[in-house]
């Protein structure tokens, strides 16, 4: 009888995570793959949950989870096997042609509801440190194929902590994790620092120790973080798709591309460059919603005007900047 409602606790708390987890916007696919069972299993709970709110509301009683915003979500995350998952598909990919299967959809539905409007985000900006020696010393198939992959699982982990890929730049990743208004800066910002700390842990665990074995150079990452009012949402043209129906006739699709235009996105790229190689930075506003725990681990940085001379779009002063110890 222990055992048994032991067993339905877990259940029980497996679920509620899962829903969770969805509540705060991850893709079906990614909370599977954190904790480790199958999308199958994970879209079933998501659909069972749903029939129950369908009934609740016609009985005229609230869900208990419509009112969610984002949670603490490095509780969740299984960096051990976001760890082993890197190792296996940089070792994949090294092997044969990578893959790489990240959509855009939610990004596109989260910057449809905002768009032609100004909205809060935390920026995060990952960089890959020296990719011109990379390209130096690789062929440019090889150098594409650990781009690739570095990028895919970059994107995998920042998906997996509640953020949204705006675009890739080259060697580099811009993503940005939304604010509700109804909730303090706290959450949205220390789970873009907990994911800082995962990519950079993923990097060197994960995928380095594969290139090594190979006899590839090592990668680095210089990640920026800030958090600001001041983004614009605009919508730059469409994007054509074509696709054939059953029939294989052609049939062509319009959807809008968006894109994020602000002052928190040019510091935060900015700031990236203030980084040591596998360190991040954070702005004032973030690393002031941080706990005093979380703070410790971070050491202001006295950087020159000549370098920095961004100014606090609240203080009208220098903006201050962090820089994490480890």
């Amino acid at each position: 009888m222990a055992n048994e409602d032991f067993n339905a606790t877990t259940r029980n708390s497996q679920r509620q995570t899962i829903l969770n987890l969805y509540n705060s916007a991850i893709p079906t696919e990614i909370i599977s793959f954190q904790l480790d069972i199958s999308q199958e299993e994970v879209e079933n709970i998501i659909e069972d949950d749903r029939k129950e709110q369908e009934k609740l509301s016609l009985k005229g009683a609230s869900s208990p989870d419509a009112s969610m915003g984002l949670f603490y979500l490095d509780a969740v995350v299984n960096i051990d096997l976001a760890i082993k998952h890197a190792q296996n598909s940089m070792w994949e990919a090294l092997k044969s042609e990578p893959k790489f299967d990240i959509s855009m959809e939610e990004t596109d539905k989260i910057l449809e509801k905002f768009a032609k409007s100004k909205v809060t985000l935390v920026i995060l900006h990952v960089d890959l440190v020296d990719s011109t020696r990379l390209l130096m010393t690789l062929p440019v198939d090889r150098l594409s194929t650990i781009i690739q992959a570095f990028t895919r699982e970059m994107s995998l982990i920042i998906e997996a902590y509640g953020g949204y890929i705006l675009k890739y730049i080259g060697d580099a990743i811009l993503a940005f994790f939304t604010v509700n208004i109804l909730e303090e800066l706290y959450l949205p910002c220390v789970n873009a620092v907990n994911c800082a700390r995962s990519v950079i842990k993923i990097i060197q665990n994960g995928i380095n120790p594969i290139l090594d074995q190979n006899g590839y150079p090592e990668m680095s990452v210089r990640i920026g973080i800030d958090v600001g009012d001041q983004n614009a949402v605009l919508q730059y043209g469409w994007d054509i798709i074509h696709t054939l129906d059953n029939n294989k006739h052609e049939q062509i699709m319009k959807r809008p591309h968006y894109d994020i235009m602000g002052y928190t996105v040019s510091v935060a790229v900015k700031m990236t460059g203030l980084a040591k190689p596998n360190r991040f930075v954070v702005g004032q506003l973030v690393y002031d919603a941080l706990d005093e725990k979380q703070k410790s681990a971070f050491k202001a940085l006295n950087v020159g005007s000549d370098i920095w001379s961004y100014v606090g779009s609240r203080t009208g002063v220098t903006y201050s900047v962090y820089s994490s110890i480890a």
